[in-house]
Formats: structure tokens, sequence, C-alpha cells
């Protein structure tokens, strides 16, 4: 085998600060998705389960259109397709205006893409709910927001935290696939220390290290708010 092995480019400079760039942009880019997408998750997957028709068709329009579109088309969508369609005062904020239009670019695609997935697996959680739980709640005197708030929705998200715990890795995961859009996140950063030191079997392998890690991390501290 006349592969030279030289694991120094994943901390030599200017490669280890390429790296750590590229592992704040990737934790910050699945931080703030997932923040968005499990709020819009909730409300998209409570809509879901209204009983009031349009509410509840709307909720499911959105589920299906955007979980069934690729996450990658998204991005696309936002990036390329976004500023023609939209109104100029918000093109020339969001695409001329805002610094690093890319990460945000890919918060929104990643984020929505996220939630339909989210919405699905709220829903879910809700139909598992006995419907006297609906009633006893509402019995006290207690509106349709405060029941959901207060009775429905925290035991919803008590039994939805494995499954949540998944899509939270998936959008870990995902942020990879910023690097289409110019984003300088982990994956991005390993392709670029191999284009300049032709050690591509390094830095792959340092960027799969990197998403294993954060993973884990996720992984244990779910596991410990399961527990609680």
């Amino acid at each position: 085998m006349s592969y030279d092995f030289r694991w120094a480019v994943l901390w030599e400079q200017p490669y280890g600060l390429w790296m750590l760039e590229g592992i704040r942009t990737t934790i910050g880019l699945g931080l703030v998705s997932w923040f968005f997408a499990l709020l819009l998750g909730i409300v998209i997957g409570t809509c879901r389960f209204s009983r009031i028709n349009p509410l509840r068709w709307l909720a499911a329009a959105y589920t299906e259109f955007f979980r069934n579109i690729p996450l990658l088309l998204h991005l696309f969508i936002w990036y390329f397709a976004a500023p023609s369609i939209l109104p100029s005062f918000m093109v020339e904020y969001l695409y001329l205006e805002l610094d690093h239009v890319e990460f945000w670019v890919v918060v929104i695609g990643l984020s929505i893409y996220t939630s339909s997935r989210v919405a699905e697996q709220i829903r879910a959680g809700l139909n598992s709910i006995h419907g006297d739980q609906f009633s006893a709640a509402l019995s006290t005197g207690l509106t349709q927001l405060q029941m959901y708030r207060y009775v429905i929705l925290p035991q919803v998200i008590r039994i939805m935290i494995p499954p949540l715990t998944t899509e939270f890795l998936t959008t870990f995961k995902n942020t990879s696939l910023a690097m289409t859009v110019g984003v300088l996140e982990t994956t991005f950063m390993s392709q670029q220390i191999e284009a300049y030191t032709f050690h591509g079997l390094e830095a792959t392998t340092g960027a799969s290290l990197v998403y294993l890690i954060i993973t884990l991390v996720i992984m244990f501290s779910m596991g410990r708010v399961e527990k609680k």
C-alpha cells in the first residue's frame, strides 16, 4: 500500500482552523434549524389534529408537500429560485443586505423540511393520547389552547422523545448538504483540506469523526432527558 498517511493535516495550520470553523458552523446550523423546526413542527402537528377542517387541511398539505421534496431541492429552491418570486423588499434584505445569507437560506430550508417530519410525529403522538384526556382537561374550564399547552403537549413530547431524538440527529447530518450552496461547514472544509493537501482519506475521516461525536453527544443528552 503506497498511500502516504499524514493525519497531521487535520490540525496543521491553516487546515486545523478550517476544520474548527466548519465544526462551529455545523453546530450552529443544526441547533438553529432544530429550534425553528421543533417550534413549527409542534404548531403544524397540532393543527393537523384540529377539528377545524380548513386548518387541518392546510397543515396536512404543508406536511405532505414539504416532507416529500428532497432536502437538496429545498436548498436550491430557497437559494436560486426564491429571489425570482419574492417581493423586491424581501429579496433586497434577505439576499443583499443580510450577512451570511447562505447560512440563513440553509436554516430556512432545513427548518421547513424537518418541521414537516416533526409535525407528523407530533400528530402520531396526539393520536396516542386517549380521548378522555381531552374531555377531562376541557371539563376543568381550560380553553383549547390551555388544554394543549398544559395537559396534552407535555404528554406528547415525553412520548415522542425517542423519534424526536432521531430527527435531531438527522438535522445535524443533513447540514452537510449546506456545502452545495456555499456554506463553509464541516464537509465543505474537509473537501477544501483534501483539495489543498491531496489527503482525502484523512480529511473525510476527520469529518466523519466530527459527525459521530456530535451525534453521540446528542444521543447521550437526549437519553438523560428521556430518563428524567
